[in-house]
């Protein structure tokens, strides 16, 4: 089940990508990329029990077992390895699935991926703890905002944050904003929640829920 953003709700499957180019201290999936317990959870996590080496051909037959309409690549950083990643979008492309790619924005899309995916794109705010000339591309932006379809995605905590969002929206053309509460849990995402519900909507922007963390917890899939 798509947890975020557009496409809330819908069934899908998920390819979820190893390594990450950031390092949010409050990422939801350490375990892709945090060797060194740099997130919140403190946990090193081991990447050779972690990620593994698997054909796109693999991967496709496998996500089309699955036998859902929806496609969601994630991560980490998938466009870290776009170039790997286009073979098996395109073949799941031909059988007739919709695909959406999680994205931090920070690595500008390959015109051919483009053509043929929703770009989630979520960039990251202050609180994030990454540096802004890591967290901020404007090249990238820019080129995701070009893109037909293209949702931005920003995780914020306080009313605050959203000051951040709207100069990142004034600066780079953005013109389809989620606002969505930062939280592991559900008691932290409604209190996120009810802090950005008005402030958000009065802007004119969208807002989403996580609803996985309401169905099923923080718990990771399988």
């Amino acid at each position: 089940m798509q947890g975020e953003g557009p496409s809330l709700g819908r069934r899908c499957a998920f390819a979820r990508l190893g390594g990450c180019n950031l390092a949010c201290r409050w990422c939801d999936t350490p375990y892709t990329w945090d060797w060194t317990g740099r997130s919140d959870t403190g946990i090193v996590y081991d990447p050779k029990k972690e990620l593994r080496v698997i054909p796109y051909t693999e991967v496709r037959d496998r996500l089309v077992a699955y036998d859902v309409p929806l496609i969601v690549v994630s991560g980490g950083e998938p466009l870290n390895q776009q170039t790997r990643l286009y073979p098996l979008v395109r073949d799941l492309r031909d059988s007739g699935h919709d695909i959406e790619i999680e994205t931090n924005g920070t690595v500008a899309p390959d015109p051919r991926l483009a053509e043929l995916v929703r770009f989630n794109v979520s960039p990251k705010l202050a609180h994030s703890g990454d540096p802004e000339s890591r967290r901020i591309v404007g090249r990238a932006l820019t080129a995701f905002a070009a893109v037909p379809g293209t949702a931005f995605k920003f995780v914020c905590r306080t009313a605050a944050d959203l000051d951040e969002v709207g100069l990142l929206v004034e600066q780079y053309g953005i013109d389809s904003v989620w606002v969505m509460p930062e939280g592991r849990n559900q008691v932290a995402i409604d209190g996120s929640l009810a802090r950005l519900r008005d402030p958000a909507i009065a802007r004119g922007w969208n807002l989403t829920t996580r609803l996985h963390i309401t169905m099923w917890g923080d718990r990771r899939g399988v």
